[in-house]
C-alpha cells in the first residue's frame, strides 16, 4: 500500500510561482512513474504531469507545458511541481499519484492507469 501526501499549496497572484511536494510512505518509490492531476470546481479531474521512475523523462499537458516542472527525488520519497507564471485558469485542486505499471518506465496520462492517490492540495489564484 502506498500513501500519498501533498502539501504546498495555497493562494498566490497571477503571475507568482508555487511548488506542491507529495511525499510518499513507500520504501520502493523508485519503482512507481508517477503523476499530477488537478480538478477545478464544476469540472473533471485532468492530467497536468507525468514523470517516470528516474525523474529522466516527463510529459506535460498543453495547458501548463513551459510553466510547469516536475521532479523527484528518489531518496527522500518525494515528488515536486513547481509551477511558474500562475495564471487564473490553474486554480484546482492538485493531485499526485502513483502507478506501478511496467516497474515505472512510462508516461501514464489517463486516471485509471493510477494505483494510489493523494487527498490533494488546494492552489488558488487571485488575478
Amino acid at each position: 500500500q502506498v500513501q500519498l501526501v501533498e502539501s504546498g499549496g495555497g493562494l498566490v497572484q497571477a503571475g507568482d510561482s508555487l511548488r506542491l511536494s507529495c511525499a510518499a510512505s513507500v520504501r520502493t518509490f523508485s519503482e512507481y512513474a508517477m503523476g499530477w492531476f488537478r480538478q477545478a470546481p464544476g469540472k473533471k479531474r485532468e492530467f497536468v504531469a507525468a514523470i517516470t521512475w528516474s525523474g529522466d523523462n516527463t510529459h506535460y499537458s498543453d495547458s501548463v507545458k513551459g510553466r510547469f516542472t516536475s521532479s523527484r527525488d528518489n531518496a527522500k520519497s518525494t515528488l515536486y511541481l513547481q509551477m511558474n507564471n500562475l495564471k487564473p485558469e490553474d486554480p484546482a485542486v492538485y493531485y499526485c499519484a502513483a502507478s506501478n505499471l511496467v516497474f515505472g518506465i512510462g508516461l501514464y496520462t489517463a486516471e485509471n492507469q493510477y494505483d494510489y492517490w493523494g487527498q490533494g492540495t488546494q492552489v488558488t489564484v487571485s488575478s
